[in-house]
């Protein structure tokens, strides 16, 4: 692990890193988080009763769109070849698991991108179930595994 934050110059300034001379290589990253609402959403979620509609669909949608906009979105972050997104929301007895898996073949890293597709996808759904249920909680919102590039593969199992 680097002892240096690479993101900051010799003087202490926010900098975007050059990544100019490191190899494309193929890149994967997943993430997760948990959105905890009340059994009211869920049972209208299974009745396909919220207000706003499908929140489901809605919140896919929204984390497709953050994944390949995270460099808009986190400042210092760098334009990346989005490949592939994929979004999974669950419905489980205590709210809704959200997973992303994003890919690329690029010089950087795509941990931003899992990340942002994760909470944008879980702020979609707060949106969309707040008539309902002001108080829901995003828990838990972390990068579960990656692979390729210099630092190889690691995951949250080992």
């Amino acid at each position: 692990m680097s002892e240096r934050l690479t993101h900051l110059d010799e003087s202490g300034h926010a900098r975007v890193v050059d990544v100019s001379a490191k190899p494309v290589t193929a890149r994967e990253a997943r993430a997760e988080g948990f959105v905890r609402c009340s059994p009211q959403v869920l049972a209208l979620l299974a009745e396909g009763g919220l207000p706003k509609g499908d929140a489901l669909a809605v919140a896919r949608i929204a984390g497709l769109q953050a994944a390949k906009r995270t460099p808009d979105l986190v400042p210092l972050a760098h334009p990346v070849a989005v490949h592939a997104v994929e979004v999974d929301i669950d419905v489980v007895e205590d709210g809704v698991h959200i997973r992303s898996a994003v890919r690329t073949a690029d010089r950087t890293g795509i941990e931003m991108e899992a990340l942002t597709c994760v909470v944008v996808a879980a702020l979609t759904f707060v949106d969309m179930v707040k008539a309902v249920d002001k108080r829901t909680v995003l828990d838990g919102v972390r990068v579960t595994a990656k692979s390729g590039g210099r630092s190889g593969d690691w995951s949250v199992d080992g």
